[in-house]
C-alpha cells in the first residue's frame, strides 16, 4: 500500500515546476537582450542623418497658416435701383480700367431725371418772374415815395402860408393846426413807405435767393442722377482680375448694393490663423515668415482682428516682397510669427531625434563611434534646434530617430 503524500510535499513539487517554467520567459527574454546588444552595438554611418553644430540665429516663432489675398480689393456698388440688364465678365476674368463688367436697367432713373429737368426749367422760370416782380414792386414804393415827399413839401409850403396869414390875422389858430396835423401825417407815410421799401428789398432779394439757392440743389440732383444714369454701365475702375461679380440677369439690385470686386494680383498679403492661446504672445508689428516650397518671404503683423472662431484669431500681415512670383490667389502657406530672437546660438539641424524635451540624450559622433550624451535644449522651429551643454561648434550629432539605440551608452559606425 502506498505512503499518502504530504501537503508540504505537493506544494514544494508546485514551487519548483513554477520557477521552470519562469526561467524559461526569463531566459528568452536575456537571451533576446544579449542578441539585441551584439547586433546593435554597431551600425553603418549611412543609416544615420548627421548633423554638425554652427553657431547662427536662432529663432523662436508661433506656428500659424495663412491664406495669401490680393493686396487690395476695389468693390463697386450699384450707383442706383435697378434689374441687371447683361454681364460681360465672369469671376478670374481680367479686366482692364474702363471696360463694362454690366449693365444696368436704368430706365426708372432716366424718367427721374427728365421730371426733375422739367421741375429746374420751372423753377428757372419761377426765378425770372421773381425777379420781374421784385423790379416792378421796387419801382413803384420808390414812385410813392417820392410822390410822399412832394406831397410833405407841399403841405410845408402850405403851412408857411397859413402861419403868415395868422401873422396878419387873416388865419385862425384851427386851421394853423390842421395844417400842421396834415405836414406829420404826410411826413409819418413817407416814413413808412421808406420802411416798406427798405424791407421790401431785403424780403425779395431773399426770396429770391432761396429760389436760386432750390435751383442750385436741383441742378446738383440732376447732375448726380445725369452721373448714375451714366454709371449703370458698370465700369472697371483699374486693372485686375474680378474676384465677385453679380451674374443674376434680372434680378433687382438696391443702390449702394455690391455689385463687381476687383483684385489687384500685382501685390499681396497674407492672412494668417493662430491659436488664442498665443493671445497675450502676438502682438502689432511682430516679425514673420511665410513660408513657400522651402522659400521663406519676410513681413511683419500689420493689424489682429479682435474677434475669435473656433479658438482661433486671425492676424494681416504685410510681405516685404509683396509681388513674389511664388505668391497665387487663394494659396495656402506656412506662416512662422517670431516671438523672440537671438543673435548667435549653438544649433544644429532640426530631426527626428528631437522630441520636444527640455533635456535629453542625443548621440554626438567622434572617432568612428555615436555616444550618448545628456544635453539641454534651447529655442526649437522647424529648422533648427539650440543646443546647450558642453559641446561646440563642428561637432556633429545624429538627428535621425535613435529611439532603437537608447539603450546603448556607445555606437560603433561602420563606414
Amino acid at each position: 500500500m502506498d505512503k499518502p503524500i504530504s501537503n508540504s510535499e505537493i506544494k514544494k513539487d508546485q514551487f519548483k515546476k513554477w520557477i521552470k517554467l519562469s526561467l524559461i520567459p526569463i531566459g528568452l527574454v536575456l537571451l533576446f537582450l544579449i542578441l539585441r546588444s551584439l547586433l546593435s552595438s554597431s551600425a553603418s554611418s549611412d543609416d544615420f542623418r548627421i548633423a554638425s553644430l554652427e553657431y547662427g540665429e536662432m529663432e523662436n516663432s508661433i506656428s500659424a497658416s495663412g491664406l495669401v489675398l490680393p493686396s487690395y480689393e476695389i468693390m463697386i456698388n450699384s450707383p442706383i435701383t435697378a434689374d441687371i440688364k447683361a454681364v460681360y465678365f465672369r469671376n478670374g476674368d481680367k479686366v482692364k480700367k474702363g471696360d463694362i463688367i454690366m449693365e444696368l436697367d436704368a430706365i426708372s432713373t432716366k424718367l427721374t431725371y427728365e421730371q426733375l429737368k422739367d421741375e429746374l426749367e420751372l423753377k428757372k422760370n419761377n426765378v425770372s418772374l421773381l425777379k420781374l416782380q421784385y423790379d416792378k414792386n421796387l419801382l413803384d414804393l420808390e414812385a410813392d415815395d417820392t410822390i410822399k415827399g412832394l406831397q410833405v413839401q407841399n403841405l410845408s409850403s402850405l403851412l408857411k402860408d397859413e402861419q403868415k396869414l395868422q401873422s396878419i390875422g387873416g388865419s385862425s389858430d384851427e386851421n394853423l393846426e390842421q395844417a400842421k396835423m396834415r405836414l406829420e401825417i404826410a411826413k409819418w407815410e413817407k416814413k413808412k413807405l421808406e420802411n416798406e421799401l427798405v424791407y421790401r428789398k431785403r424780403s425779395l432779394a431773399k426770396e429770391k435767393r432761396n429760389l436760386e439757392l432750390e435751383v442750385n440743389i436741383q441742378e446738383k440732383r440732376l447732375k448726380e442722377l445725369s452721373q448714375k444714369v451714366e454709371e449703370s454701365q458698370v465700369k472697371a475702375n483699374q486693372d485686375g482680375v474680378i474676384t465677385r461679380v453679380n451674374k443674376s440677369l434680372g434680378k433687382k439690385v438696391n443702390e449702394g448694393q455690391e455689385l463687381v470686386r476687383i483684385a489687384n494680383l500685382s501685390a499681396y498679403k497674407i492672412e494668417a490663423s493662430y491659436s488664442d492661446l498665443h493671445s497675450g504672445k502676438v502682438k502689432v508689428g511682430m516679425e514673420v515668415k511665410v513660408r513657400i516650397n522651402k522659400t521663406d518671404i519676410k513681413g511683419h503683423i500689420e493689424s489682429i482682428l479682435p474677434e475669435i472662431e473656433n479658438n482661433t484669431l486671425k492676424c494681416n500681415i504685410v510681405l516685404e516682397d509683396d509681388s513674389h512670383v511664388l505668391l497665387r490667389p487663394n494659396m495656402r502657406v506656412e506662416v512662422f510669427i517670431i516671438s523672440s530672437k537671438k543673435e548667435k546660438a549653438l544649433r544644429v539641424l532640426n530631426g527626428p531625434a528631437f522630441n520636444g524635451g527640455i533635456q535629453q540624450n542625443v548621440f554626438v559622433v567622434k572617432d568612428g563611434y555615436a555616444i550618448r550624451q545628456k544635453v539641454k535644449i534651447g529655442i526649437t522651429n522647424l529648422d533648427y534646434v539650440e543646443i546647450i551643454g558642453d559641446l561646440k561648434a563642428g561637432d556633429k550629432i545624429i538627428i535621425s530617430n535613435m529611439t532603437e539605440y537608447e539603450h546603448l551608452s556607445k555606437l560603433k559606425l561602420s563606414e
